[in-house]
């Protein structure tokens, strides 16, 4: 398959207006690790084995994770672009370190899902925007 098309199945978002100050903070001491500086403070905080794995997933589907004990894994979705790659492991990242009761538990709560996906994009948007930027 010819990358254009592989690119051509993606819906791409534009980046948002504004990122709140709260995602700046948190992703601050993200920005500009390399992957494997990034699993190494992935595995500091979260007390977990990481695992990082580019697989071809559907072009819906940009990135996942699953955790379990003492483990997790990220799985990014193969033919993404580099930078959307990127994108993808920040936005599960985020879940791993403050959504850590699982899907589970958020959804017995008031809290909608949507608001913890929304947060996780906020994140992936600071923690790439020196690279979407060129700063």
């Amino acid at each position: 398959m010819e990358p254009t098309e592989t690119v051509k199945r993606f819906d791409f978002p534009n980046p948002p207006e504004h990122i709140p100050s709260w995602a700046l903070k948190e992703a601050e001491p993200w920005v500009g690790l390399g992957e494997f500086e990034i699993l190494v403070k992935a595995e500091e905080e979260t007390g977990r084995t990481l695992e990082l794995q580019e697989v071809v997933l559907p072009s819906t589907l940009w990135g996942l994770h699953v955790a379990r004990g003492n483990r997790a894994r990220i799985y990014v979705n193969r033919n993404l672009p580099s930078i959307w790659k990127r994108f993808a492991l920040f936005h599960e990242l985020y879940h791993l370190l403050r959504h850590k009761r699982g899907e589970a538990f958020w959804s017995a709560t008031a809290t909608p899902l949507s608001s913890f996906e929304f947060q996780a994009d906020m994140f992936a948007w600071a923690a790439i925007r020196p690279d979407w930027v060129g700063e």
